[in-house]
């Protein structure tokens, strides 16, 4: 092959499409039937808001910095997925 020449070069192209598609199917029949995506982001929103729960005035101060920065998520719906 010519270094200088890039012409001589093979064009190699794949479509991932077929497997990124057949991956995510793997992924939702190994969590099973009785897995809840409602349920588990209920239950992030309700660990997130008891982690929080018990700050003092200067960590609510510190922690509203760190939302207001992007450092941590804000109260918004969907705060979870978005992180």
């Amino acid at each position: 092959m010519n270094q200088d020449n890039t012409d001589d070069l093979v064009r190699f192209t794949i479509d991932l499409t077929f497997e990124e598609t057949r991956r995510r199917a793997e992924v939702v029949a190994a969590l099973g039937p009785d897995w809840d995506p409602v349920a588990v982001l209920r239950g992030e929103d309700e660990a997130y808001a008891l982690l929080y729960s018990g700050l003092d005035a200067e960590q609510r101060r510190i922690h509203d910095l760190l939302v207001a920065a992007g450092v941590l998520p804000g109260e918004e719906p969907g705060r979870a997925a978005a992180h």
